[in-house]
C-alpha cells in the first residue's frame, strides 16, 4: 500500500521538478536572447541593437533546443538516467513538455531506453533501491507499458524484500546478542 502511494507522491515531485527547470531554461534563454547587445559604430558611438521580441512559439523552441543541448551533453558525460535533476532523461522529458513532437527527444528516448534499463538494473544489483525506484519512475514517464520496466519493478521488489529481512536478522540478532549480555550480568 505504501509503496503505491509513495511512488505516485515521488513522480509528482519530479515532474514539477523537470516542469520548474525546463521554465527556468526557457526564462533564463529568453533573459539571455532578449538582452540588449552594445555594438560599435563607424563613428566610434556605442549603440545599442535591440533584438525584436519573441514569440512564445519562439520562445518554446529555444528553450527546446536548450533541453535538448543539456541532454545531449548529459548523455556525453554518462548521467543517462542519474543524478536527479540532472540526467538527460529528465532533460528529454522535459523537452517533451515543451513540445511534445519532439522528433529528436522522443528518439532519444527511445533509443537510450534498453541503455538505462542496464544502468537501473545495476543500481539495483548495488542495493540503491530507491535510487533505483526513481529511475524506473523516470522511465515509466517515456513508456509506461515496457515489459523491462514490469521485470526491473519485479526486480526491485524481490531486492527490497531481501534488504528488509536481512535488516529484520540483524535486528534480531542484536536483541539476542542483547538479552544473553543482560543474562550474563544478572
Amino acid at each position: 500500500m505504501f509503496h503505491a502511494l509513495s511512488a505516485t507522491a515521488r513522480r509528482k515531485p519530479l515532474v514539477a521538478v523537470s516542469a520548474l527547470l525546463a521554465l527556468i531554461l526557457l526564462a533564463g534563454g529568453i533573459l539571455w536572447y532578449s538582452q540588449p547587445v552594445t555594438t560599435a559604430s563607424p563613428s566610434g558611438v556605442d549603440t545599442v541593437a535591440v533584438e525584436a521580441s519573441i514569440s512564445p512559439d519562439e520562445g518554446a523552441r529555444r528553450g527546446t533546443q536548450i533541453l535538448l543541448g543539456l541532454a545531449r551533453d548529459a548523455m556525453r558525460d554518462g548521467r543517462l538516467v542519474a543524478p536527479a535533476g540532472s540526467n538527460a532523461y529528465e532533460f528529454y522529458l522535459s523537452a517533451l513538455q515543451l513540445d511534445p513532437g519532439n522528433r529528436t527527444a522522443q528518439e532519444a528516448l527511445r533509443e537510450s531506453f534498453p541503455i538505462a534499463a542496464k544502468q537501473i538494473e545495476g543500481t539495483i544489483n548495488k542495493k540503491q533501491l530507491e535510487q533505483a525506484r526513481r529511475e524506473i519512475d523516470l522511465l515509466r514517464e517515456f513508456d509506461r507499458n515496457n515489459f523491462t520496466l514490469a521485470l526491473l519493478g519485479g526486480k526491485l521488489s524481490a531486492a527490497s524484500n531481501i534488504v528488509r529481512k536481512q535488516h529484520e536478522a540483524e535486528a534480531e540478532r542484536i536483541e539476542q546478542a542483547h538479552a544473553a549480555r543482560m543474562a550474563a550480568g544478572s
